[in-house]
């Protein structure tokens, strides 16, 4: 059946038993194909019959479905027109694992962080009615999203414009891990409600009497038992702000589906319906390991072991977790804050060892940094382990909460660099742009895991904020878990010395320059390398040194060049009174798509063989001797 549907029109000639069908159907092609390339599963395994529902009900893309995040939409792109290039998901050239405008018309949104859809549904129902236009516009966001902050600005506004709008809360209890938190706590009691459980055992008893010639009655009050519980838990949060509430509804039933979402398109003011899904529905491993299924990669189908290899080395998140619930063992006011990731920034392991010292705050990173700063300024050494590419929702945080007081906050930063296959809005390699500039922050980026472990150790000891940099995925393999011992504060590393050209990398690209001096010096050039690892302060006595004895200097970064680590050494160098020319490798002014991190180190000239093509061609030309 679903090798019929080229488009969500195709959807409105089925039955509810054929839509039944085609559900299971999608949910086999999603397991098949990210079994092969990795995804999103347990949360597009979740939203299928959600999505069937909201296809036939709306007419899209007149009618604009925003989804909150991509997590849950493998069955909307499956069933607008994407069914043939499903399997090259995630792949380089293929399609996103989010909503991308350019690949369909029915990508109204794209968003790869949580809590942005009401604000941008809101913004196309007020751009409607000023428009004079009479489509609907549908939000669908997950219970999660509504730990943000974000989210409720929006609902704010949205009930005191009292513009048609609908919100689908589609309730998993789930965001990656288990949500938390005082609405969590709410959705649970919406759930489970007296007077509604008192309700379902009357509408139950009922049923029993009806005749069996009544299977269409018995279906309608059926139905009903959802339709009404709306009127029954009056006066909750939604409606106090001015929403209709419909709900919570059996997010797998699709006749009720149906049926209320219908109701909901004929309502003249702000809606919300209130779904409950499962995460990992109709696949056995992914409903028992719904965190463990939020992102996998390959994995066998039949047991829902991850065919990963194995053998690989401890991941930079694992090495910072470790590390620091290692120092929490004599740093007693050390404490770890996570924005609903605990299991991606392996912080887990720290409130699994300090239970009382560990707080999941929920998608919530502007709270995340302030909190940091309120422990920090009451004695306490917070550190708020975020990816590089959530740090950016915390921003105004960072800068008025923390660093302007100077308190004594360490931001773990994991997904620093490239990050592959989740792509352009989870890249993180703007973080060192925007964050050189704040005053009292220091920056560091350790070459490989064993750095990682003394940087960590060492932050912990400052007197202000600092931010440690790693990347995604494992380390090199190399001995981390011996003594703790700090790295001096400041101090770049030389690797070796040259007078040609020396590279100076930050973070683990050092590697790539180390087998790029290699390569010049199989071509009869004098290379230097250093592992510079701190860009705030940077290390002057270095640079002095590499620019009085060198007749090129280049830096190395998976970052943008604009405004990052190679911008920091161009300046000091020019402001020191060098001549020396400096050469800046780093990452382009545009978003990178998902793909291969090989790939893009190099397409964008930073894998060794590039580097050594670019420095040979710079050597090339005229390079006067360094002289102050």
């Amino acid at each position: 059946m679903l090798e019929q549907i080229e488009s969500p029109q195709d959807l409105r000639a089925l039955s509810v038993e054929q839509l039944e069908a085609l559900a299971q159907e999608i949910r086999s092609f999603i397991i098949e194909t990210t079994a092969r390339s990795g995804g999103h599963v347990g949360a597009s395994l979740g939203t299928v019959e959600l999505t069937l529902a909201l296809h036939r009900v709306f007419h899209s893309p007149e009618d604009k479905l925003v989804w909150d995040i991509g997590h849950q939409a493998y069955a909307h792109k499956l069933v607008t027109g994407r069914r043939d290039r499903f399997p090259t998901l995630r792949q380089l050239g293929g399609l996103s694992g989010f909503l991308k405008r350019a690949e369909s018309p029915h990508d109204v949104w794209e968003a790869g962080h949580a809590a942005t859809s009401l604000s941008a549904a809101l913004g196309m129902a007020v751009a409607r009615d000023l428009k004079g236009e009479r489509h609907h516009v549908v939000a669908i966001i997950g219970d999660g999203a509504l730990t943000a902050g974000m989210a409720w600005e929006a609902l704010n506004q949205a009930g005191h414009l009292r513009t048609r709008l609908i919100v689908v809360v589609n309730d998993n209890s789930m965001s990656i891990a288990p949500n938390v938190g005082a609405f969590s706590r709410y959705l649970t009691d919406l759930r489970s409600a007296p007077a509604y459980s008192r309700l379902k055992q009357e509408v139950e008893q009922l049923l029993e009497n009806v005749p069996v010639v009544g299977g269409r009655l018995r279906r309608t009050v059926e139905r009903l038992k959802d339709l009404i519980h709306y009127a029954v838990l009056s006066g909750n949060v939604f409606e106090e702000l001015g929403f209709r509430y419909f709900g919570p509804l059996d997010g797998h039933d699709l006749a009720d589906l149906i049926a209320v979402l219908n109701n909901a398109r004929a309502v003249e003011e702000p809606v919300v319906v209130h779904v409950i899904t499962q995460k990992g529905r109709g696949y056995p491993p992914a409903e028992r390991h719904p965190d463990r299924f939020h992102g996998p990669g390959p994995f066998e189908v039949t047991s829902g072991r991850m065919l990963g290899d194995g053998a690989a080395p401890p991941s930079y998140s694992q090495v910072a977790a470790e590390t620091l619930v290692e120092l929490g063992r004599t740093h007693p006011e050390l404490v770890a804050i996570t924005a609903a990731m605990p299991d991606g920034t392996k912080m887990d392991l720290f409130g699994r060892a300090y239970p009382d010292r560990f707080f999941d705050v929920g998608i919530a990173e502007q709270h995340a940094a302030t909190f940091a700063a309120g422990l920090a300024a009451s004695g306490m050494r917070p550190v708020f382990a975020v990816y590089s590419t959530f740090l950016q929702r915390a921003y105004d945080q960072l800068i008025h909460d923390v660093c302007h007081q100077n308190l004594p906050v360490l931001f773990a930063i994991d997904r620093a660099g490239l990050v592959g296959a989740d792509g352009a809005t989870h890249q993180g390699v703007f973080d060192l742009t925007f964050l050189r500039p704040i005053p009292n922050l220091e920056i560091a980026m350790g070459k490989d895991e064993s750095e990682l472990r003394g940087l960590l150790a060492a932050a912990i000891q400052r007197p202000g904020p600092v931010a440690i940099r790693y990347p995604r995925g494992s380390g090199r393999g190399l001995p981390w878990n011996g003594s703790l011992e700090p790295l001096p504060w400041g101090k770049a590393e030389w690797l070796r010395r040259g007078e040609d050209v020396t590279l100076i990398g930050f973070g683990p690209i050092v590697y790539q320059a180390l087998k790029a001096a290699d390569l010049l010096a199989a071509e009869g050039y004098r290379v230097g390398v250093v592992n510079a690892r701190f860009l705030k302060p940077l290390d002057t006595e270095m640079l002095a040194e590499a620019a009085g004895r060198s007749r090129l200097l280049v830096t190395v970064e998976e970052h943008v060049a604009a405004g990052g680590f190679g911008s920091a050494v161009l300046e000091w160098v020019s402001q020191a009174g060098f001549s020396t020319p400096v050469q800046i490798l780093g990452l382009p002014d545009e978003f990178i798509d998902h793909g291969p991190v090989d790939y893009y180190l190099a397409l964008y000239g930073l894998s060794a063989e590039k580097i050594a093509e670019r420095v040979e061609a710079w050597l090339g030309k005229e390079c006067r001797p360094a002289s102050r």
